[in-house]
């Protein structure tokens, strides 16, 4: 049986289960503290409404380095165009939003009001950001994560014109990687995010990482600064 939470201590992600992959916890709370508490463990909530707070740590997880994030032929000649303007934390209530949205119309969606709210005041704390692709003044792409020193993970991303959630990935690793950024997690594997360059590391090392890349009490970054600094 998986721990019931109470407070943010989470047991070792080591008891995590097999099956279903990474399900560690359940309860606790979406409050700023809580989240901080859980990324910085490699750890993040994922339920459907109706459901308890449910926290995951997969083995293996999938990641993309910020410098060697793929960009194919097509991609190359769409960012050559320029025909998105790229905005960082111009909306991101509206990112996380339209995420949402776009999964409720597909498969369902972990993108719940309780999740939007959450986010956004991690946001309003500096911590969550959004790179954003905007076409004819239309937020039509976009991506959102939590930013905790020199780790990025990322949550979701949307597209509503070909390309949009692409080019934003493609910003996000110019924007990581001259701040000395290591990691961008991608949480769960798929054909996509491979094929943009993510790649499986074990959980144990994906941890270790974290240990070195994020300190205990990390600082908010303000994006919209070149330097990132609060």
């Amino acid at each position: 049986m998986i721990p019931w939470l109470t407070e943010p201590a989470f047991p070792p992600v080591t008891q995590a289960l097999e099956e279903p992959n990474g399900l560690l916890a359940a309860g606790g709370s979406l409050e700023p503290h809580w989240l901080l508490a859980s990324y910085r463990r490699g750890i993040f909530p994922w339920f459907s409404d109706g459901e308890p707070i449910l926290w995951w740590s997969p083995d293996p997880r999938m990641i993309l380095r910020p410098g060697r994030i793929k960009v194919s032929r097509s991609l190359r000649k769409t960012l050559r165009q320029g025909k998105f303007e790229l905005r960082v934390d111009s909306d991101f209530a509206a990112v996380i939003h339209a995420c949402g949205q776009l999964r409720a119309q597909t498969h369902g969606t972990w993108i719940t009001p309780h999740m939007e709210r959450a986010y956004c005041r991690l946001h309003e704390q500096g911590f969550a950001h959004s790179i954003e692709s905007w076409l004819d003044g239309q937020l039509v792409g976009g991506l959102y994560g939590v930013a905790l020193d020199r780790a990025f993970f990322g949550e979701s991303m949307f597209s509503t014109v070909t390309d949009a959630s692409k080019v934003a990935l493609v910003h996000l690793g110019e924007l990581l990687e001259p701040r000395g950024f290591g990691v961008i997690d991608c949480q769960m594997t798929t054909a996509h995010l491979r094929s943009m360059g993510g790649e499986e590391i074990p959980r144990a090392q994906f941890v270790e990482e974290l240990n070195r890349l994020v300190s205990p009490s990390p600082t908010p970054q303000d994006w919209r600064r070149p330097d990132g600094d609060s």
